[in-house]
């Protein structure tokens, strides 16, 4: 009989600045910036923000010879005020921007998919990182794989791991440890995968690297921390992750606090509860435990299910332990009750709780307890959770990416001006991306994508494909509906 308790997965330490990720230490929280880097002060003020919010960790894009230069300045200005907040630099494309970046910042977040690993560039980046002491990040993204990797695999968890363990392999042979690892995917079920897949791989290889987590382009409002804490907190229960990013598209110093109550969450987590048949736990597809094909919300109770509510400090692990050893034709319904005051604090728990056990296939129902909260306002988390394990779909998504200095338009008031036109539709997936270096890849599950081509230029997707290209801005929200309504999947209010 296998014992399953909330016990962080074992990595070695990595130095960021003056911060350190992995077991040892508690999980540290972090944001990235969505100002230009050329805008010294602008990306000051928002690290200061972010910093007094209490983040551990702040990120901003280098895309050219420029930004990555203009590091040296935000670095200098930030310390000058005495913060001692890591600064990482996030590079895309050209390698020789990240040994740019690597002069000035405390890490370099490369994208594998953007890395040829013949040329001996990744080494050089490697070497120049021990020189200054900078740790680096291999963050893989689901969007943005490179073309060898996708032409064997797809865009699959499969890929993103093979993707990532090459250049660990890289790191290990030249025996530079100061690395941290991603897998992010705007997909909470592909990024729950792909993130146990590698721990899986590294474990067969001894490797340790730490993990950052998070959920990418979530979205805004109550709706992207719910997707946000599904992703993350599926992992954490699994005790999986060093230091997570909560991608809303908000004002980044917002990031902060909802990370924060993710982690202080999990910190208090405690017990052991036995698993009678691990082997009916499948932990990288999916599959469905019983003949249930659509989940419930409590308010559609019926006598075919039963109720299994948690009470314990762990209410995942108590959970999944009982429906593992429940006969599969059974239909369950799992249930929590949380005594907070507020939604924000009500949703966070829930999705941490319950959303594994949906993006797992293991529960068939869900029921959310919770005095303090109406009846409708029950029923929309209940569906929000099903929606963000991807097992029931009941409104508008909007993959929206939470913008940084490669944004090419105001995202979050472009994404309320979208939502306030076409929320009321059904079953429709809608990317909100900022610029193209990864917003084509993110949203590939999107049924419909606008994305940044230029200043004030907006390119529209259907599905994969492009329909229609540099349309000013002005009149892209226009052209968008129209798309949908000529496709049939407009349904009037």
């Amino acid at each position: 009989m296998n014992l399953q308790r909330y016990i962080r997965r074992k990595t070695h330490s990595v130095r960021i600045g003056q911060s350190y990720v992995g077991s040892a230490y508690p999980i540290a929280v972090q944001s990235m910036t969505n100002t230009s880097t050329l805008q010294t002060a602008e990306s000051v003020e928002q690290i200061c923000r972010i910093a007094s919010a209490g983040g551990d960790i702040v990120r901003l894009t280098a895309q050219g010879r420029a930004e990555a230069e203009n590091l040296r300045n935000i670095v200098a200005a930030v310390r000058e005020r005495g913060l001692q907040t890591a600064i990482v630099a996030d590079v895309h494309f050209v390698a020789e921007i990240a040994s740019i970046s690597a002069q000035y910042v405390d890490k370099v977040r490369i994208n594998p998919g953007n890395y040829r690993l013949s040329g001996g560039a990744f080494e050089a980046l490697i070497a120049q990182c021990r020189e200054r002491g900078v740790a680096l990040r291999v963050g893989v993204n689901h969007g943005s794989l490179a073309k060898r990797i996708f032409d064997e695999w797809g865009d699959t968890p499969e890929g993103m791991v093979a993707s990532a363990m090459e250049f660990l392999r890289i790191c290990r042979r030249e025996n530079f440890d100061d690395v941290v690892v991603s897998m992010k995917s705007s997909n909470t079920r592909v990024m729950v995968y792909a993130y146990r897949l590698l721990v899986e791989a590294m474990e067969r290889e001894g490797m340790s690297y730490p993990l950052h987590l998070g959920v990418t382009e979530a979205g805004n409002g109550i709706e992207g921390r719910v997707k946000s804490a599904v992703g993350i907190g599926a992992l954490l229960a699994d005790g999986i992750g060093d230091t997570i990013r909560v991608s809303l598209t908000e004002a980044p110093e917002n990031e902060i606090p909802v990370a924060q109550k993710i982690v202080d969450y999990f910190s208090k987590r405690e017990g052991e509860f036995s698993v009678a048949h691990p082997e009916r736990y499948c932990a990288t597809r999916f599959s469905r435990r019983s003949g249930v094909q659509t989940p419930i919300i409590h308010s559609e109770l019926s006598d075919d299910f039963v109720v299994y509510e948690a009470t314990s400090a762990n209410p995942t692990a108590e959970l999944r332990a009982r429906l593992l050893d429940t006969p599969f034709e059974q239909a369950v319904v799992v249930k929590r009750r949380y005594d907070d005051a507020e939604l924000e604090d009500v949703a966070l728990k829930a999705a941490c709780d319950l959303g594994v056990l949906f993006l797992d296939g293991l529960a068939d129902g869900i029921w959310i307890d919770a005095p303090s909260l109406s009846d409708e306002q029950i029923k929309q988390l209940e569906l929000m959770i099903l929606q963000a394990a991807r097992v029931r779909f009941s409104h508008t998504e909007y993959i929206a990416c939470p913008s940084c200095g490669r944004t090419l338009y105001d995202i979050e008031q472009t994404l309320a001006q979208i939502k306030a036109r076409t929320s009321h539709l059904k079953n429709l997936k809608i990317g909100i991306m900022g610029c193209i270096v990864n917003g084509p890849g993110e949203m590939a599950d999107a049924d419909y994508g606008y994305v940044g081509a230029a200043p004030g230029r907006i390119t529209l997707y259907k599905g994969r494909e492009i329909v229609e290209r540099n349309i000013p801005q002005q009149e892209a929200l226009e052209h968008l509906i129209a798309l949908i309504k000529a496709n049939g999947d407009w349904t009037e209010e």
